[in-house]
């Protein structure tokens, strides 16, 4: 009895001195969640200012948010009795544990974040990605949006993204059009020249402050290759080409330019009757 009246002596003071602890580890949890709201708002509002990115602001909150609530809960377990290196020790178990099953998705976020920092590109500018190409409509944390010139939407993973070579086409504000022309040996390369650069000189879109050149770039083997290049603007690169294309074939026609193509010539040998009927 004695024995028992000792223990209930010691339980009494240690189960208020517990129900004390939670009571404070609650109250300071509850103070900082709200400090951490209000940390992360001005966050916000700071690299709002600064006109940062918004992938870059969300993932910036996200990681701040997770930092600030370890932080936190370390504090309140300390609070209530627990070893810090034991629960650090288990914070870490848990993080690597997720982040082995998350190994894909963690690389495309990593990606994202290199994206939205670095800035190779950005939202309405063309890309080409290997054999993928077309304006980029959304810039998200773990993937990019293309849209391609037939209104396909290509969704590309940021972390392949962020380790390929990305051609920006819009980066600069200007592009050159490269058109090549095989004309035969017979054809008068002074002819053609004057063609194409009448062509060229009467494009609306040209940029008239840059050159236009029509020079003889290959002599291959069944012609004659001449090359035309001339700068417009990026928006109007595809429309310029295109009509120029056209424009080009049609003056070569009424001009007698021939534009030679591969072709197969068949030779078919007739053996004589008196040949054939001796086999």
């Amino acid at each position: 009895m004695q024995e028992l009246n000792s223990f209930l002596k010691q339980l009494i003071p240690r189960g208020m001195e517990f129900v004390l602890s939670v009571a404070i580890g609650l109250l300071v949890f509850f103070i900082g969640s709200k400090v951490i709201k209000k940390l992360l708002k001005m966050i916000r509002r700071s690299m709002e200012k600064r006109e940062v990115e918004a992938g870059v602001i969300s993932f910036c909150l996200s990681a701040n948010k997770v930092v600030f609530y370890v932080i936190l809960i370390v504090v309140v377990a300390q609070i209530l009795g627990f070893a810090t290196s034991s629960v650090v020790a288990i914070l870490g178990s848990a993080g690597l544990a997720i982040g082995l099953a998350l190994q894909g998705s963690l690389a495309n976020f990593a990606g994202g974040v290199l994206i939205l920092m670095m800035k190779p590109f950005c939202v309405d500018d063309y890309i080409i990605v290997g054999d993928v190409e077309g304006t980029v409509k959304k810039i998200d944390v773990v993937y990019t949006t293309l849209a391609t010139i037939d209104n396909r939407a290509v969704i590309l993973p940021n972390g392949k993204l962020a380790d390929s070579n990305i051609i920006n086409v819009t980066k600069e504000d200007k592009r050159r059009i490269d058109i090549k022309i095989g004309i035969g040996y017979d054809s008068s390369i002074a002819k053609v020249r004057d063609i194409l650069q009448q062509i060229a000189d009467h494009q609306t879109t040209r940029l008239p402050d840059m050159p236009v050149k029509v020079v003889v770039s290959e002599l291959a083997e069944s012609s004659v290759t001449m090359l035309l290049q001339m700068w417009v603007r990026p928006e109007d690169y595809w429309d310029t080409r295109w009509g120029m294309l056209e424009e080009i074939k049609t003056k070569m026609d009424e001009n007698g330019i021939v534009i030679p193509y591969n072709q197969l010539d068949v030779h078919v040998s007739t053996i004589p009757e008196k040949e054939r009927d001796n086999q």
